[in-house]
Formats: C-alpha cells, sequence, structure tokens
C-alpha cells in the first residue's frame, strides 16, 4: 500500500489548524511547514501528531518546495490551513494512489465556503488551482516566487483530475478580506519587480477595474449574491493596490532634503 503525506503551511493560523489537521489525520504522516507562527499554531498542531518544521518565509514557492522535501513518503497531499479534506476526497486519494496506472499527479476541485454559503460562481468552483496530490519529486515551484507561485509538473505523462472536492474556508470574515488583499498585493507587485516589470497609477486603475469585471461577470460572481460581489470588490482591491504598489516601488518616492521655499 502506498503511504501519503500530508504537508500543511502555516503562520499564524491557531484559528484554522486544529481542523486541518483533524481532517487529515488518517495520512501516513503530517507534516507543518510553519513560518515561526507567534499564537500557538505549530504546538496546536504537534500536540495532534504532525512533524513540525520551521522554515523562514522566503515567498511561497521556497516554502512549498522545503515543504515536499521534507515529507517522507513517495505521494504528498498539500493542503492549506484553510482547506478541509473530506471523507470523500480522502477515499478518492487512497483509491487513486493504489492504481497501478496511476498518474504522477492530480488536481482535487475545491468548494469554498464564504459568508454563510457555497460558493457557486466567481471563478471558485471547481478551482483547481494547483496539484494538490503528486508523487514526491513530481512536482517543483519557482522558487523566487513571493506569491501566486508558479509550477512544473516533472512528469511525462499527464496530469489527472479527481472529482471529490476538498473544502475551503477563504475568509474568516470581511476584515481577512482586507489583509489578504494588503498582504497579497505586496508579495505581488514584489514578484512583478523582480520580473522587470514597470505601470503607471492609470495603469492600475484600469487592472483593478478589469479584475473586477471578469470576476463578478464573466465569472458569474453576480450570481453567488453579497459574497459575490465583496469577492470581487476584495479581488479589486487586491489587484489596484499590486500594481500601484508596484508603481510606489519602482518610483521610489524620497521625502524632500530641505522644507519648502516661501514666497513673497
Amino acid at each position: 500500500m502506498s503511504k501519503i503525506s500530508v504537508y500543511i503551511i502555516a503562520w499564524n493560523e491557531a484559528d484554522k489548524i486544529r481542523q486541518a489537521v483533524n481532517s487529515v489525520l488518517w495520512a501516513d504522516e503530517i507534516v507543518l511547514a510553519d513560518s515561526f507562527s507567534t499564537d500557538g499554531t505549530a504546538e496546536i498542531a504537534a500536540e495532534l501528531g504532525a512533524r513540525v518544521v520551521q522554515i523562514a518565509f522566503k515567498g511561497f514557492g521556497d516554502l512549498r518546495n522545503r515543504a515536499m522535501a521534507a515529507c517522507a513518503h513517495d505521494w504528498i497531499f498539500s493542503l492549506d490551513a484553510d482547506e478541509r479534506c473530506t471523507p470523500e476526497a480522502r477515499d478518492e486519494m487512497l483509491a487513486t494512489v493504489a492504481l497501478s496506472d496511476a498518474a504522477d499527479a492530480y488536481y482535487i476541485p475545491r468548494r469554498n465556503f464564504f459568508m454563510g454559503r457555497w460558493i457557486r460562481h466567481s471563478g471558485f468552483y471547481p478551482d483547481y488551482r494547483q496539484p494538490q496530490l503528486f508523487r514526491k519529486g513530481a512536482l517543483r515551484f519557482k522558487k523566487t516566487d513571493p506569491v501566486h507561485e508558479e509550477y512544473e509538473i516533472v512528469s511525462s505523462r499527464p496530469a489527472g483530475y479527481l472529482q471529490q472536492p476538498i473544502w475551503q474556508f477563504p475568509y474568516k470574515n470581511l476584515e481577512e478580506v482586507a489583509r489578504k488583499a494588503n498582504r497579497y498585493s505586496t508579495l505581488g507587485a514584489e514578484k512583478l519587480r523582480q520580473r522587470g516589470r514597470r505601470t503607471g497609477m492609470l495603469t492600475a486603475l484600469s487592472r483593478g477595474l478589469w479584475s473586477f469585471f471578469h470576476m463578478y461577470i464573466l465569472k458569474k460572481g453576480i450570481l453567488d449574491g453579497w459574497p459575490g460581489l465583496v469577492i470581487a470588490v476584495g479581488n479589486f482591491e487586491g489587484t489596484w493596490y499590486k500594481y500601484a504598489k508596484l508603481h510606489e516601488l519602482n518610483a521610489d518616492w524620497q521625502p524632500p532634503d530641505s522644507p519648502p521655499l516661501r514666497r513673497g
């Protein structure tokens, strides 16, 4: 029987980590890749049986590569702290890794819950983000990516798609929508700067407006009611600030060396 390691990346997720770890207690190994949390996240995970590995945060690409390297078994299931593995997804994964002709990597659908309802549109379902079940060595991330990390499937065979979804709770409340928009826009701006990108405030505004239109209209977020509107506004804010912060980084505004001259 093939064994499965689960890795969970986390930083100050004490209010979420217990449920995440509990949902994968069936795994042969649980590795918490913690970035020196100060709220008890690591202690909670260790109490539940997870092996805690402390990794200084240098971007999500580097973090995921180092988390995968810490896993001991042939198969790896990646779970974020705001995700939960369902019994149905567990059973499908166990059946999949037992196949003699299993692919080397699989995408897993995610169902997102926000503001008291399951999100059916807004690009949030089936939300195949990146392969989350894969053989060790079959997936690697661009280690310099601070956020929205690019990945490469190291296999000559195409990736597969599982059918049973896991759950995600992307935002605990409206404050977290704003907090994530702020954090990810900062990381996203740095990623663009590393690639030599430049922009202006008008471009930042147009990018933000397009992201809102894309999610709310083209991805049918309008059909998700108030949660769909909040998600689209949060996406506008994150995109707007990402490009505005990129402009700020490139402009490197500095205060004047002396006060303005008096007139008259």
